[in-house]
């Protein structure tokens, strides 16, 4: 059973290697070894989290002669903030409530001061 795309980019965030190579491709695109640079791990180990994120769709590469640029694809990271949104929605509710409670008791608490 293949996994659902959700989970798959979940999956692929979840390290902070793919991460790093994610905001790297935000600036734009790059070959396997300008994304290896900064890591202390070898070439086969920066491979392995690419293939993760292209299972993911999170990046594609492509082909011009002989150069094999990375670039970002962001479908599934809009896919992932439409299903955060919901959530988002619920949180900034729960805060607006404790905003107006807290609210309250400042105003109570002035009220018996005064």
């Amino acid at each position: 059973m293949q996994p659902d795309p959700l989970s798959e980019t979940l999956h692929a965030l979840a390290d902070p290697t793919r991460r790093a190579i994610l905001a790297r491709l935000a600036k734009g695109e790059a070959t396997v070894n300008e994304l290896a640079e900064p890591f202390a791990m070898s070439l086969p180990a920066v491979s392995k989290h690419l293939k993760v994120l292209e299972r993911a769709h999170l990046i594609s590469r492509s082909r011009t002669a002989q150069w094999r640029p990375c670039r970002l694809e962001t479908e599934p990271l809009r896919a992932l903030d439409g299903w955060l949104e919901e959530y988002r929605v619920i949180w900034n509710a729960r805060f607006d409530r404790l905003e107006a409670y807290l609210s309250k008791i400042k105003d109570s608490k002035d009220d018996a001061d005064a």
